[in-house]
């Protein structure tokens, strides 16, 4: 898969909380999607939560609502690009995993590097942002979603970086 270019972002902002027959939430009124940044030399990037934010002082991805219309592709890299300065140019989307409820969905969008960035802290959802080797990824207190993802996820990881 190549990176798409990223039209304007459409105006109908999905940032609104969907609820299930169980009472389970979830954000976005039309899904959500999450950028899983692979650097073969770096690790992956993860994105500490922001206290006030749902499941605060986690760690997961940068990620977040979709827009109605939008790919979750599109959104995945407009969120990390929002959240951790990610530039779409520098990575290559090489799949998705898909995680559907029915009534609501979350895309993780997995993409590798292939031209060096740093990562940095460009809006107030996250309080820290760094690279980890997939091996110590779970050493850390992640969102219970990306907890539950993780296992599958790894083992998608390019080459070497998959640890």
């Amino acid at each position: 898969m190549s990176v798409p270019t990223l039209p304007a972002a459409p105006r109908d902002s999905g940032d609104a909380w969907v609820f299930g027959q169980d009472g389970s939430k979830f954000w976005g009124r039309f899904g959500a999607a999450g950028l899983l940044v692979c650097d073969e030399a770096r690790g992956v990037l993860l994105q500490h939560r922001a206290a006030w934010s749902h499941h605060g002082g986690t760690w997961g991805l940068p990620g977040g609502a979709r827009h109605d219309g939008e790919s979750a592709t599109h959104a995945a890299l407009r969120e990390a690009n929002e959240e951790a300065g990610v530039p779409a140019a520098a990575l290559r989307v090489i799949g998705e995993s898909v995680f559907d409820k029915g009534f609501w969905s979350y895309t993780t969008v997995i993409a590798e590097v292939i031209e060096h960035f740093d990562a940095v802290i460009s809006d107030p959802e996250s309080i820290a942002l760094e690279w980890v080797h997939p091996a110590d990824v779970e050493l850390r207190p992640l969102h219970p979603g990306f907890a539950a993802a993780w296992p599958a996820l790894r083992l998608r990881l390019p080459g070497a970086a998959a640890g």
